[in-house]
């Protein structure tokens, strides 16, 4: 069994490797000579995907493909690279996972957000999410493909959690009164996808998230705690230092629901909170 990767990052290669550990081979798309050279020392086949020939040979003999690329001012690059080399090849993959986010539902007050909830993205990257989402579904109504959209909200793990940014200096406490949100542990998150991969359901939406939203503060003033590590500077969220993207992202104020994804594909997280997978990070290091 073999699976293509358009994306390959944090989430693409967490999923990868744990498709390696299932027994599967795994190619992934790099633009970069360098990293394609990585890709191949690692085990994993790497494509380019500006090379239509191998992009389709890739695509033929995958029976999944994830794509976790953001999408651009034109579009998703995956679903432009993808599809023309999908119908080239006449391949039919059993599953195609597209990673978009619950930044989809905009601001919600919040309020519980679910799967049939109403989008509405309030800024361009959401808009995009959301044109990408449509445009992978009727992709796959069109062609007769099983794809599945999962929506997820700030990714952490190893090596990307309040614990590095508090270590290296760049966490900042930011408070904004009433505000929280939901976040996902990588692992957790691969695990999701091959739940799916597992289930596969055409057109079907997934939030991919922990069970329990918090306030910002509280992650971090825990992490701090957990680290024996004074509090980071104080900051307003509208201050300078925080940058656009973190001011999109407290600018929403949502709970989200990950009950479709446990009632159907029978998945539940190993780090259903931040407590759970801090802690998890920190013993991974002992």
């Amino acid at each position: 069994m073999k699976l293509f990767v358009f994306g390959y990052g944090y989430l693409g290669s967490t999923f990868a490797n744990l498709m390696r550990q299932e027994g599967w081979r795994v190619a992934a798309s790099a633009r970069d000579p360098a990293k394609r050279a990585r890709l191949a020392a690692s085990g994993v086949e790497p494509v380019d995907p500006d090379d239509p020939a191998a992009l389709a040979a890739a695509v033929e003999g995958a029976h999944a493909v994830l794509v976790t690329a953001p999408p651009g001012a034109d579009g998703c690059p995956g679903l432009q690279a993808l599809a023309p080399a999908l119908a080239g090849a006449r391949a039919f993959p059993d599953w195609i996972g597209y990673v978009s986010t619950t930044g989809v539902y905009g601001d919600r007050a919040g309020g519980w957000v679910f799967e049939e909830s109403a989008p509405n993205a309030p800024t361009v990257e959401g808009a995009r999410r959301l044109a990408a989402e449509r445009d992978w579904r009727q992709v796959g109504r069109g062609m007769g493909l099983t794809v599945c959209v999962f929506r997820l909200p700030a990714i952490y793990g190893p090596g990307r959690s309040a614990i590095d940014k508090l270590r290296d200096g760049t966490a900042r406490l930011v408070r904004k009164p009433g505000q929280v949100f939901n976040r996902i542990h990588v692992e957790d998150a691969a695990d999701a996808l091959l739940a799916s991969l597992l289930r596969p359901r055409p057109g079907a939406v997934y939030n991919v998230c922990d069970d329990e939203p918090v306030a910002a503060e509280v992650l971090i003033e825990g992490a701090a705690q957990m680290l024996g590590l004074p509090l980071p500077p104080e900051v307003p969220w509208t201050d300078d230092s925080v940058s656009d993207a973190m001011r999109r992202f407290y600018s929403d104020n949502k709970r989200v629901s990950n009950a479709r994804l446990k009632a159907e594909l029978g998945w539940r997280p190993r780090f259903p909170t931040w407590r759970e997978g801090l802690t998890d990070i920190l013993a991974r290091e002992a």
